[in-house]
């Protein structure tokens, strides 16, 4: 990769394997070939750092292994496709046989740190504390687990179970429906919430765009990828309000915030590249993204990353 190809240093860490790919999900909804030719051309292009993991369903290994048989690396020493695994209700599927599934995958296609593909982080959607702990016990190590939590309800307890624990929060930022978009206080509190309970967290839907926009095609407003991390980043300071983190996610322009080399400032306060990094590495984690065009054409349009 060329110095042509880079933003700014802060903004290169911020974005670094932020975007994991849900091409399989609304609105994209494509079918499994199509998402898997669109993850290996992404990791060909020059934009392949901003990549984190490949979503697929644990529902639709058995297809994507036969979708994937020939795209997937075959040198040894070549990093292997980095996959997360949707987890369905175990009310559907028990969710023992889904973690045997998946850990067989990790058998036929991993060996030693070695291989084509690996899958070591897990989604699933909670209702209850009793429910995280159950999934918790059930889990191995070697499968770091998100929960997706309800904004609808108090989640300071589901929260609470998380603590301590090698696992992290997971919060719908839209979908293809006015109400599964949260509002801005709802996402400013959360944030907050994760930061003071020390959970780390990933984003999913509606974040196409780099900034606050809104969607045409079901009229709804929707957050951007860069006020929900810098938010993340804000909401790092202790002394982080909620009418800060909400000023921030609701902006739709670069106005107050500048990228440098030492860092970023957001409305005249600089944070530098080692709070960006400790941010990215253990709080603010990644999110989920049915495209991955939109945002990098996006950011070249803001002048964010060069051509």
């Amino acid at each position: 990769m060329t110095d042509a190809t880079m933003p700014a240093t802060s903004l290169s860490m911020l974005l670094d394997g932020l975007i994991d790919y849900a091409g399989l999900y609304p609105p994209a909804s494509l079918p499994m070939a199509d998402m898997v030719a669109d993850w290996a051309r992404g990791l060909r292009s020059e934009h392949d750092w901003m990549l984190g993991r490949l979503i697929v369903p644990v529902s639709g290994l058995d297809e994507f292994e036969s979708e994937a048989s020939a795209l997937l690396p075959v040198d040894p020493d070549e990093d292997p496709w980095v996959l997360s695994a949707l987890m369905s209700s175990g009310d559907d599927i028990p969710l023992e046989a889904q973690i045997n599934r998946i850990l067989k995958f990790n058998d036929a296609h991993c060996s030693d740190g070695h291989g084509d593909a690996v899958i070591d982080v897990v989604e699933l959607r909670v209702s209850s504390p009793r429910a995280i702990e159950s999934s918790l016990d059930l889990l191995p190590e070697e499968l770091f687990p998100f929960f997706e939590l309800d904004l609808d309800n108090d989640i300071r307890g589901l929260l609470a179970s998380i603590v301590g624990s090698d696992a992290g929060a997971k919060i719908r930022t839209g979908g293809i429906r006015p109400d599964l978009y949260p509002d801005a206080d709802s996402l400013a509190d959360f944030i907050i919430q994760c930061a003071r309970a020390d959970v780390p967290f990933k984003a999913t839907a509606g974040l196409h765009h780099p900034l606050r926009n809104h969607n045409d095609s079901i009229d709804a407003m929707q957050f951007g990828f860069l006020n929900v991390f810098l938010a993340a980043l804000l909401a790092s300071d202790e002394d982080a309000t909620p009418d800060r983190l909400r000023s921030l996610l609701t902006r739709g322009d670069l106005t107050g915030i500048e990228f440098r080399s030492d860092g970023v400032a957001i409305d005249g306060e600089q944070y530098g590249l080692d709070e960006i990094e400790d941010v990215r590495i253990a709080f603010a984690l990644s999110f989920g993204s049915c495209s991955f065009d939109e945002p990098v054409e996006d950011l070249i349009a803001l002048g964010l990353l060069p051509h």
